[in-house]
């Protein structure tokens, strides 16, 4: 179901960028808007290209990652799965449980960067992200469950 609040917000960080609202960069928020799922660059080229079939890959790609420059989309990388890309959530800062099974997040308000770090180089922070990937609970239930059952 479309968050239309979710893409309006997306649309004016785009706009607050300096980029044109085109039909489809207002379809690339719409999509993000939908879902909670991650989506592959292709999963997005799939569903821009039934509006919009003379968009190239490459610029989905390029504007995936732009999005993601500017804290639109967060990126994720999966070992399986390769890059994928969801909606940043904007209220507050946080990070993620992400499950290698079923990509499952779960979020956590805990910031380890808030320790003290002892960086080399004099080296300023600007942004920062941090995700633990490991198997959820519910996907060590059932590989623990004998086959059949």
């Amino acid at each position: 179901m479309l968050d239309h609040d979710k893409a309006q917000e997306m649309l004016a960080m785009m706009a607050r960028s300096g980029w044109r609202i085109t039909d489809q960069r207002r379809m690339l928020a719409q999509i993000f808007a939908s879902t909670d799922s991650y989506l592959s660059p292709k999963d997005v080229y799939d569903q821009l290209t039934v509006k919009h079939p003379s968009v190239s890959f490459d610029t989905v790609y390029r504007n995936l990652r732009m999005l993601s420059e500017m804290g639109v989309l967060e990126q994720f990388y999966f070992m399986e799965g390769g890059l994928k890309f969801k909606a940043s959530c904007l209220d507050h800062h946080h990070h993620h449980l992400i499950c290698m099974n079923c990509e499952k997040t779960l979020t956590f308000d805990f910031c380890p960067m808030k320790e003290t770090l002892e960086l080399p180089g004099n080296y300023k922070i600007m942004n920062h992200r941090f995700e633990i990937y490991g198997i959820c609970e519910e996907c060590q239930k059932e590989a623990a469950e004998p086959a059949g059952v």
